[in-house]
């Protein structure tokens, strides 16, 4: 099963693209932003029964056009059956794992080129439930660089990283590399939608890495609320068979704040 981090991949690229049509920008704009959702994933992961998983993060980040932090606080809720033997289930729920994260912006850039790559560390704490096998109750630590390529109406994006995983007791859990790579589209009304193909080795020897593709699409109200819809499906016993999910933000900019000058 995947252990979330994030709402999706598909969040993070429409914040990325959004932020980084506005690359070149040198203000001192910053803004805060709220974010909630909810994502429903459902698959077999090789078993013969489904397991059934929700998760609803509430999200906090603020950043301008230099830096940018975030903090997640998940609640998860497991439906997995018994044993493999009967479609009898069970259901546990509670805090996930928070995370904590922070990127700079535009280390390397260029305009001539449409070319924009940020650096991103992260920590996952392990706040989750072990008992209740919501997670391993370690802390994992992630690096990251996302590279963006800029057109007229399309913009390129693909990430690659690397995660330090924290081993509980009794149980090996490899580091594993990552990577996502994908397109995403500003329509006429600066509506955006795209896809993003997303990669993660396994952390448990034997079992298939984890792989996604999902489909996104958002809209953007007014300068303070959007919204986000998005669909995936996986590919091999690692991944859920099918999800869904939407996410709704706010901001709030703040002009002045963490100024250049």
């Amino acid at each position: 099963m995947n252990n979330k981090t994030t709402i999706c991949v598909a969040a993070t690229a429409v914040i990325c693209c959004m932020s980084g049509a506005n690359a070149w920008a040198q203000d001192s704009e910053t803004r805060f932003v709220l974010s909630t959702g909810v994502e429903r994933d459902i698959g077999d992961y090789g078993g013969s029964y489904d397991i059934e998983e929700l998760y609803v993060p509430l999200i906090a980040s603020i950043s301008n056009d230099r830096v940018g932090f975030r903090v997640t606080v998940p609640y998860l809720s497991v439906k997995s059956p018994i044993d493999d033997t009967s479609a009898a289930t069970e259901t546990e729920s509670g805090l996930g794992d928070i995370s904590l994260s922070a990127t700079l912006y535009n280390v390397i850039q260029s305009p001539q080129l449409g070319l924009v790559v940020d650096v991103l560390a992260g920590v996952k704490l392990g706040t989750a439930d072990v008992d209740k096998g919501l997670g391993t109750g370690e802390n994992d630590f992630t690096l990251r660089t996302d590279a963006f390529k800029f057109f007229d109406e399309v913009t390129l994006f693909a990430s690659a990283g690397y995660r330090w995983r924290g081993d509980p007791e009794g149980v090996d859990i490899d580091d594993v590399m990552l990577a996502s790579i994908g397109a995403a589209y500003f329509t006429a009304t600066d509506d955006l939608m795209g896809l993003t193909f997303d990669f993660r080795e396994s952390s448990y020897a034997g079992n298939d890495d984890i792989q996604e593709l999902t489909a996104f699409y958002s809209h953007r109200f007014n300068d303070s609320f959007d919204l986000e819809l998005y669909a995936l499906t996986g590919f091999g016993d690692s991944s859920p068979d099918f999800g869904a999910g939407l996410r709704v933000s706010t901001d709030i900019r703040m002009r002045g704040f963490w100024s250049r000058d």
